[in-house]
């Protein structure tokens, strides 16, 4: 395997599949299926999910609720689909830990950087939830944070594309594909890969972030293996 240590993160949106909200039980049984092939491999991952298919706290502010009230509600909703997750994943024989930012006695370690490396070392998944903790802050900087924290060797971004285009691939046909891409270039050209904040983080710490379609059975250990899907970003 390319890389032993990564963290994945998954957008909310992505788990309701073809719902218009909530979970898709379909596509949370194949992530864990994706998730637990790598796994098997002796990978050690991490993961972030977003809440988007639940609540966001910027679609709340913009309805006049207080944009801190709303972040928490949003966290919250990572939560739900972070223990949906772990559920998935331990039906699946896949040993897991929930880590959250945000003291939840009753369902979840609080997180604690040193646990969680200990975890990853024992060949158990983390996964961490509630962003981090504080408002103002997507999931996408959660990410960056947490595979800094735990010496991720990459972040592997899933979504519904298969890497970053010059333009919206599903509006513009004419979108050309980039195989590699530096951070430098991301900023000039202004691609939407991740909020500034979260990109930033990852360039600063010198780690690389792969861009991939997660909803292709088999790609999540392509990208493992070293096989030219989606792509990346580095310094």
């Amino acid at each position: 395997m390319k890389y032993k240590r990564i963290l994945l993160k998954l957008s909310g949106e992505s788990l309701m599949g073809d719902k218009a909200f909530g979970i898709d039980n379909n596509r949370l049984k194949s992530y864990a299926l994706q998730i637990k092939e790598i796994y098997d491999a002796g990978v050690e991952v991490a993961i972030v999910i977003g809440g988007g298919n639940i609540f966001r706290g910027v679609q709340a502010e913009e309805g006049g609720m207080d944009r801190t009230h709303g972040d928490y509600m949003g966290m919250l909703a990572t939560m739900i689909n972070s223990m949906a997750l772990q559920s998935a994943l331990e039906s699946e024989g896949v040993h897991s830990r929930l880590q959250s930012a945000i003291e939840m006695k009753a369902i979840a370690e609080p997180f604690i950087r040193r646990r969680a490396v200990r975890h990853l070392e024992k060949g158990r998944v983390v996964v961490f939830g509630a962003g981090t903790g504080n408002p103002y802050f997507t999931t996408d900087s959660a990410a960056s944070l947490r595979a800094i924290e735990i010496n991720a060797d990459v972040i592997l971004k899933g979504t519904r594309v298969d890497g970053i285009y010059s333009a919206d691939p599903e509006k513009d046909p004419n979108a050309t594909k980039y195989d590699m891409i530096s951070f430098d270039d991301v900023y000039k050209k202004g691609l939407n890969i991740m909020d500034m904040t979260a990109f930033t983080l990852c360039k600063e710490n010198d780690l690389p972030i792969i861009v991939f379609d997660m909803d292709s059975p088999g790609n999540l250990l392509k990208v493992l293996k070293g096989e030219q899907v989606g792509t990346i970003v580095r310094n």
